[in-house]
């Protein structure tokens, strides 16, 4: 099996001092994979919202980069793909390029906040939110 699939937000949170960075960084010390899409998501997240300077997002990307079992690269296939998932789910388009690269990187599991928990995609991946539990 495939390591799951981080989404952005679980890397946002790790860096942050809210409730669910425990648990974001406790994924982060397993294996996982990424898209590159959400590093440079997080990126844009670490700079708008948590007020990170660039270098400081370029060493926090370079850390994530170095953890990970791999950072997978959305193509023009992956994009196509991505297209036919948010139609078929009704995914956004951003959702559907996350969820594209997980499949296409052979992962069983998406790590995700943004998307509907346990929901089973093309029968191969299960998307999961990490703070179900929190959230009781």
């Amino acid at each position: 099996m495939t390591a799951p699939l981080l989404d952005t937000n679980i890397l946002v949170y790790a860096f942050t001092d809210d409730p669910r960075s425990a648990t974001a960084q406790a994924l982060l010390s397993e294996p996982f994979i990424l898209s590159v899409q959400a590093l440079n998501e997080f990126a844009n997240v670490a700079r708008r919202k948590l007020g990170m300077s660039w270098a400081e997002i370029r060493v926090a990307i370079g850390d994530l980069s170095a953890l990970a079992a791999a950072v997978v690269p959305i193509d023009k296939n992956c994009n196509s793909f991505a297209l036919d998932l948010a139609a078929r789910y009704n995914f956004s388009v951003f959702d559907a390029l996350m969820i594209a690269t997980a499949l296409q990187a052979g992962s069983e599991q998406c790590f995700s906040e943004d998307m509907q928990h346990g929901l089973m995609v093309d029968g191969r991946l299960v998307i999961l939110n990490p703070f179900v539990e929190l959230r009781s």
